[in-house]
């Protein structure tokens, strides 16, 4: 791929994060997430790719758009899949709290994971503890593992996860062991982002979420050289049934290599919300301000960007109530 590319994808998360922003408190998540979606597709007609959605809104029949298998970009350039979450956390905007983000992640065709829309149980830690971990492992072994890598006592290590009560026994655990939490609403792409920068004070992520947000954190932290395994759940029948369509062995442990091949692949973040890592949009004077984080694998490229942008001239961010 094009190294132009990951300023190119700054471009759609800044659109889709600012578009969203405005929905932020107002209780409607719906219309937030929206939003940031026709903002994204919008700026992905003018991206020089060709690209595929293999992790999007849904399947044909159930989104308008950024729907798996829809073609992106303006057919020139690179063959790519394309993995979006125009808004992890409409609840968290709904609501104003923390860490909601627009995000995406792109590689080369057919290196990433068309992950079924279903829940995955995942583990993840940045770049000191790659090789340490074992989601089939106690939790208390990880957590042990994590805190010698890092050369910390386990009363120091953080450990992040939804705040749901799928995850009582693994809480009970973390807490058995010593070690503290940080609890979350939403938003595990950016739990799992989180275990790589120093900043964030979050060690390791455990827990439940969704399969296509795990692929998309997994873009992630191969950029950073941190590591995600996963192990997909299926809920019932179908969704069992979905999988061996697929020929995925939901048996087996999904690793860094099965989430995305290569070493060529770029993700880019922009804070909706204020988080630990990430600014929110801010509006002020009809202009946004938006902070941004792009990566690519294959350099190791890891920046952190600064916009300001004219609304006026931005009219497709405009809210329409």
């Amino acid at each position: 791929m094009e190294r132009s590319l990951s300023m190119e994808l700054v471009r759609i998360t800044e659109a889709a994060a600012i578009a969203s922003s405005k929905w932020m408190g107002r209780g409607l998540k719906n219309e937030a997430d929206d939003a940031a979606t026709t903002a994204m597709r919008k700026v992905f007609d003018t991206i020089p790719m060709r690209g595929v959605v293999v992790i999007g809104e849904g399947e044909m029949d159930e989104a308008p758009m950024l729907y798996i298998g829809e073609e992106l970009g303006t057919g020139n350039g690179p063959e790519v899949d394309v993995a979006v979450d125009p808004l992890e956390g409409t609840n968290i905007v709904a609501a104003g709290g923390w860490n909601a983000l627009a995000v995406l992640a792109i590689a080369d065709r057919g290196n990433l994971l068309n992950a079924p829309d279903m829940y995955m149980e995942k583990i993840a830690v940045g770049p000191e503890s790659v090789g340490k971990i074992d989601i089939n492992a106690p939790v208390i072994d990880n957590l042990r593992a994590v805190a010698k890598a890092k050369n910390k006592n386990i009363e120091e290590v953080v450990a992040t996860l939804m705040d749901r009560p799928r995850h009582q026994d693994i809480i009970d655990q973390i807490r058995a062991a010593g070690a503290r939490i940080k609890l979350i609403s939403d938003g595990d792409v950016a739990g799992a982002i989180n275990t790589a920068f120093d900043q964030t004070g979050v060690d390791i992520l455990f827990g439940i979420g969704g399969a296509p947000e795990g692929v998309i954190a997994a873009v992630g932290l191969k950029c950073l050289g941190g590591e995600i395994q996963g192990k997909l759940l299926p809920q019932n029948e179908e969704e069992a049934q979905r999988c061996i369509d697929m020929g995925i062995d939901v048996s087996k442990v999904l690793m860094m290599d099965d989430l995305v091949k290569g070493d060529d692949a770029i993700f880019a973040a922009t804070g909706v919300t204020d988080g630990e890592l990430l600014k929110g949009v801010q509006l002020k004077g009809g202009f946004a301000e938006s902070h941004t984080l792009v990566m690519r694998a294959k350099s190791g490229t890891i920046r952190f960007i600064e916009g300001r942008h004219s609304l006026d001239k931005k009219p497709n961010l405009v809210m329409n109530d």
